[in-house]
């Protein structure tokens, strides 16, 4: 009996976003990488250049997208586009939320925010995490044998690692392990996730990106 295959699928969030009013942009067309960012998609690429990459995919915003191009220019392969792996719905978006904003204390938005497991502001964790799962197997399959890239956003790629490792799925947005241009990595046997690994290929670039230090999408 043959052993199962061995592949990785790489779930990378997109670089730093040109976000001038500092908005949650959600799923707003026309959010774009910034310069930093730019750069941190180079940098994801450069370090996934000695891997196998066979597939690479993204959420349709131009922010995974655009991430994603380097890499698959690196390998001379296509930008697939996969709706399971967009941003998370949110009914904040387009709208300030910084901590001053005021948007958590104002009392017309305290019925929206009256349940933070499922949570009541937005798209369930529970549908995160089973769309992003399953865009995660179909990479795999795509790739059976060798690895994929999936370009996704912090909410969604946070949800489907907490999914996996079989944790609640509600949480601390300030403690998401989740940074600019990282890699979450799930290596499988066969259509079984054995382990996941973490790493930041552009933390030399984060540090100097003030979206790092706020919360504005993802």
């Amino acid at each position: 009996m043959s052993e199962p295959s061995r592949t990785t699928v790489h779930v990378l969030r997109h670089g730093e976003v040109y976000n001038p009013d500092r908005i949650l942009y959600g799923r707003l067309p026309d959010f774009h990488l910034s310069e930093l960012g730019k750069q941190m998609a180079k940098a994801a690429a450069e370090t996934l250049a000695a891997r196998d990459i066979t597939y690479v995919v993204a959420s349709p915003l131009e922010r995974a997208q655009e991430t994603a191009a380097p890499i698959a220019a690196e390998f001379k392969l296509e930008v697939a586009s996969d709706t399971r792996l967009i941003e998370s719905a949110n009914y904040f978006e387009g709208k300030r939320v910084s901590v001053g904003d005021g948007a958590f204390t104002n009392p017309r938005n305290w019925w929206v925010l009256r349940d933070p497991i499922t949570p009541s502001w937005g798209e369930p964790y529970l549908q995160i995490a089973q769309r992003m799962f399953a865009a995660l197997q179909a990479a795999r399959v795509a790739a059976e044998g060798h690895e994929a890239v999936c370009v996704s956003h912090q909410l969604p790629i946070w949800t489907l690692r907490r999914y996996v490792e079989k944790k609640r799925l509600w949480h601390d947005p300030r403690r998401r392990q989740c940074g600019l241009a990282s890699l979450t990595s799930f290596r499988f046997e066969g259509s079984t996730v054995v382990g996941v690994d973490y790493s930041e290929p552009a933390a030399h670039l984060v540090a100097l990106s003030a979206s790092a230090k706020t919360a504005k999408g993802a």
